[in-house]
């Protein structure tokens, strides 16, 4: 009987249970709302953005201003010393091998002796450092020593001094011409385009003048020999 009771019992308050009213869970209305509200926002921001290119398209853009470049002195692309024109991006003993007759040594003595860097580039340096370095070419046979000079011992005056530009050339030619009118050795192997210095000629620069005997010439030579020899026969078998 007791059980029966307690069956009754759990029944009633299962059935209790059922007939009360549900508690309803609270709605999550207000993160949706947020979401909206961000969705919104971005469809704003993007029209936005949208509307902001369009009016820099034809603005000018906007950004680090460049600070104003200071402005050095103009480089002179030629400079002109000695009748010769000298690359203005090199610097100054280099350029100043441009002048024939002024090889890198000589070229760092004029520098130094003019008060300027070597290693300066020479379009840059003024008016001033220019002349100086005129004047130092002009004078350039009392700058260096003797055994430096590409004129030593003149056949005519015996002076000792530099030579610069188109002299060069025209000495050479000059003691070219002296030593074929004097008959010497080193002239008559210029008249003849022979080496002049000892080299080797047997085996190589063997081109124009140089050649020796072709094979051509060899083979007519004895060609020209039998026909000679076949003449005699014939002219001692008709005796």
């Amino acid at each position: 009987m007791a059980k029966k009771e307690e069956t009754k019992e759990t029944k009633d308050i299962k059935e209790s249970v059922k007939g009360a009213p549900k508690k309803e869970a609270p709605k999550k209305e207000a993160p949706q709302e947020a979401k909206k509200e961000k969705k919104d926002d971005k469809k704003h921001e993007g029209k936005g953005e949208e509307h902001a290119k369009k009016e820099r398209k034809g603005a000018p853009k906007e950004g680090k201003k460049e600070a104003p470049k200071e402005e050095g002195p103009e480089i002179r692309h030629i400079v002109r010393i000695a009748d010769s024109d000298l690359d203005g991006k090199r610097g100054v003993q280099y350029a100043l091998t441009g002048i024939t007759g002024i090889s890198r040594r000589v070229a760092k003595i004029i520098a130094v002796n003019s008060g300027l860097d070597p290693v300066g580039t020479i379009g840059y340096l003024n008016d001033a450092d220019i002349d100086k370095l005129k004047s130092s070419v002009d004078n350039i046979s009392t700058l260096l020593p003797t055994w430096m000079m590409n004129k030593q011992n003149d056949v005519l005056t015996g002076d000792d001094r530099q030579v610069l530009g188109m002299d060069v050339m025209l000495s050479r030619n000059e003691d070219i011409n002296l030593m074929k009118k004097a008959r010497s050795y080193k002239g008559l192997r210029h008249e003849r385009g022979l080496r002049v210095r000892g080299q080797r000629s047997r085996s190589t620069g063997r081109r124009g003048k140089t050649v020796g005997v072709s094979r051509a010439s060899i083979g007519a030579a004895k060609a020209a020999s039998k026909e000679g020899e076949k003449k005699v026969e014939k002219k001692a078998g008709v005796k």
